[in-house]
């Protein structure tokens, strides 16, 4: 059997480019008792993973070079020698970029029969609206009538986070970069949505849409967003920081906003997090967003490309702008 994969060719500087990717093929040897080949059918890109394609300290070890790369996948098993998953059997796994794969059972999580589509378990029902969710409930520390600002707003997080907290009873405003998502994020329940490309001040439109002031910054983004959010912010208000994508590609650091002294003269908190920390919590929100979808609450959004060497492309797209909702691959 032969895996197709994809593997980290050099280090990108800047924006990604295809030159940092290339396509290769392995022959897998055969199973030994205990393992089992996996078939994955869908796979995951991120913007976490821009981070692991540099050699830098952080909370997850760097891409090799000339390895194959990894990431969030769902696949099936086609051939099976571990009674724990048997032929058939679907399963989430890490190891995306690639076709197929041998595991000794390890590294799989069989899906939990919630009834939704097996992507979604990449996506609103997975890693990214977990985040979404401890972002909101763990560090946020939400209140129904807190009033809250979300940026990257049509992302595969923001667009769980607004569905979030609009179903906790907050007032929603969203932050994206053209008019289509913008109509999107509002089907999604949001009171405001702001094109922060067609606003000549980020600060001005965020208090025009929240006239009240914001209690709840949901940072995805950065720079001006966060300059803007710092101004509008009310006292005691909440920063819970899953990223800051305007920042991924920049080749030298950038200068941070202007007003971070409101941090302290508003007694603001900033707290970033990683959604591995809170794993544990993963079965309650399975059951609850699986509830939630169920019942029509709560609406998957995905942009998918079809095929292993569109991965790159994908990937790249996530920086351009290019996705609404969750960015995937069709294997």
């Amino acid at each position: 059997m032969k895996s197709h994969q994809i593997h980290l060719a050099s280090r990108p500087t800047g924006m990604p480019t295809q030159e940092n990717f290339k396509s290769v093929e392995v022959e897998l040897p055969a199973l030994k008792e205990g393992e089992v080949l996996i078939q994955n059918t869908w796979m995951s890109v991120d913007p976490y993973m821009r981070g692991r394609m540099i050699v830098s300290d952080s909370y997850i070890p760097p891409f090799e070079l000339n390895e194959v790369m990894e990431g969030g996948a769902i696949g099936e098993v086609i051939e099976s020698k571990n009674d724990q998953f048997p032929v058939g059997s679907k399963v989430s796994n890490i190891s995306g970029w690639r076709t197929t794969f041998i595991s000794d059972g390890g590294d799989l999580a069989l899906l939990p029969a919630v009834g939704v589509p097996e992507q979604h378990f990449l996506g609103v029902i997975g890693m990214p609206g977990l985040t979404a969710w401890v972002g909101l409930f763990n560090v946020a520390k939400l209140k129904p009538t807190d009033t809250v600002f979300v940026s990257a707003a049509s992302g595969a997080v923001g667009s769980v986070a607004v569905q979030i907290a609009k179903l906790h009873g907050c007032k929603v405003i969203g932050s994206v970069g053209s008019d289509e998502k913008a109509e999107a994020v509002k089907a999604m329940g949001a009171d405001a949505v702001i094109n922060y490309k067609k606003v000549e001040n980020l600060t001005d439109a965020l208090r025009e849409a929240a006239p009240e002031g914001i209690d709840v910054y949901f940072e995805n983004v950065g720079g001006d967003h966060l300059e803007a959010a710092l101004n509008v912010l009310n006292p005691y208000g909440r920063i819970p920081v899953c990223g800051m994508i305007a920042d991924y590609n920049a080749e030298t650091p950038q200068p941070g906003p202007n007003n971070l002294l409101l941090i302290n003269t508003k007694k603001l908190t900033v707290q970033g997090y990683i959604v591995m920390d809170y794993w544990d919590q993963y079965g309650e929100f399975v059951e609850q967003m699986g509830q939630w979808i169920t019942e029509g609450k709560v609406t998957s959004e995905e942009t998918v490309y079809n095929g292993l060497d569109n991965a790159a492309e994908a990937f790249i797209g996530l920086f351009e702008g290019k996705n609404k909702g969750k960015m995937l691959v069709k294997i």
